[in-house]
């Protein structure tokens, strides 16, 4: 008698068919089981026999299958063994793909990190004992879910602020940039929300930029975490993990302007940014050594993923729409301008002559220049996922 009547599909009964369904599964399950545990048996015998399986199955992630550009990159991302890829499909492109490494341009990345706009932190001209000046603020008409995201980001942040965005025109995010700059502020931190949901971050290197925009997804407060512990307010470690490109090392200096440069090593507390996929997973532990081998974690939160949308140059633009025209004549405010350059060159040299009657005086400090926002925008990178070469060439 043929086997076929015994199918799943060919019996009517719905019971019945779904209690042969259930079994033929649990038997394949069961099948299954059986062979890993023979395969596990026979590798813990043999050694090399797990790593030539390992060899020999790797799958086909993002990561091992994109295509090295020296232009772009600084490390090969498929140095490691890995699955085969397009170039690697045609023999006269294996000569060239392994003498791409040694034409990578070293020296253009060590010039993007001696002239970035974060040399300044760097170069040790910052006392390490201060920590940077971080404002933190939020989209108009915040709800309490925002709130609640920002008290974290404060705690993580060891010179974070926050302050209340208000409402109404003239608070657009190039302005705020531009009154944070003139008050000190080093960073500037917008948490968006559409919806009463979490779903982006912005961040501004004040005075001069750069301006990045992240999604913000799978967010979790530190009292979601089972077993979180408590933060204490020591200078935490940070560990980057991942940023191995030009791009990457951008935005991996802009998180390290966040921190100090000194942490407190005491307090055990490490922030952890692994980039994976393109996506930038942000978890906050303290550690604990139970012996001499063994570590133990305990995280604290909150924990967040962020995946990088564009990266602007100076600040964020504010686009003065419907502004009136410009009037072809002088107008009043000029003449005003030059009857003070006027008043400040007689009172210089009526200063100056007093200074030789009177004898010398202390210079004055220069003022601090007033940081403007710009009025168009202007991209350093930005994400385009309808192209597939962008896609695959700037990611972190």
């Amino acid at each position: 008698m043929p086997t076929a009547r015994f199918e799943p599909s060919t019996i009517k009964n719905k019971i019945k068919r779904e209690e042969i369904a259930n079994k033929q599964k649990k038997a394949k399950g069961q099948e299954k089981l059986q062979r890993r545990l023979a395969q596990a048996k026979a590798e813990a015998n043999d050694p090399l026999a797990k790593k030539k399986r390992l060899a020999q199955n790797v799958p086909r992630t993002l990561d091992n299958t994109r295509e090295f550009d020296p232009s772009i990159l600084t490390a090969n991302p498929n140095s490691e063994a890995g699955p085969s890829t397009l170039a690697s499909q045609d023999p006269s492109s294996s000569a060239d793909a392994q003498s791409e490494p040694t034409q990578q341009p070293e020296d253009e990345t060590a010039a993007d990190i001696a002239n970035d706009p974060f040399a300044a932190y760097f170069s040790g001209a910052i006392d390490p004992s201060v920590p940077p000046k971080v404002l933190v603020t939020t989209s108009p008409k915040a709800t309490r879910t925002t709130y609640d995201f920002c008290d974290e980001l404060v705690g993580v942040f060891p010179g974070a602020e926050f302050i209340r965005r208000k409402k109404g025109k003239g608070f657009e995010v190039g302005r705020i940039a531009g009154w944070a700059a003139n008050r000190g502020y080093s960073h500037l931190m917008v948490v968006n929300e559409d919806t009463k949901k979490l779903n982006a971050i912005t961040m501004v290197y004040l005075p001069n930029g750069p301006t990045a925009y992240f999604k913000l997804s799978s967010v979790e407060l530190s009292q979601k975490i089972s077993g979180h512990a408590r933060a204490t307010s020591h200078y935490p470690e940070l560990v980057l993990n991942g940023f191995v490109t030009r791009l990457g090392h951008t935005v991996g200096r802009l998180f390290q302007t966040f921190f100090p440069p000194m942490p407190e090593f005491q307090g055990r507390q490490v922030v952890t940014l692994h980039n994976q996929r393109d996506f930038l997973f942000f978890r906050r532990h303290r550690y604990a050594f139970r012996s001499t081998e063994k570590v133990a974690l305990q995280e604290i939160g909150p924990r967040f993923t962020l995946k990088l949308r564009y990266m602007k140059k100076g600040l964020p633009a504010v686009k003065n729409l419907g502004a009136p025209s410009k009037h072809l004549e002088f107008d009043a405010e000029e003449h005003e301008q030059e009857k003070l350059a006027l008043k400040d060159i007689e009172m210089g040299e009526s200063g100056a002559q007093e200074q030789d009657e009177e004898g010398e005086k202390e210079p004055e400090s220069p003022k601090q220049k007033k940081v403007v926002p710009p009025t168009e925008d202007e991209y350093l990178w930005i994400w385009k996922p309808e192209l597939e070469t962008t896609r695959r060439t700037f990611f972190l």
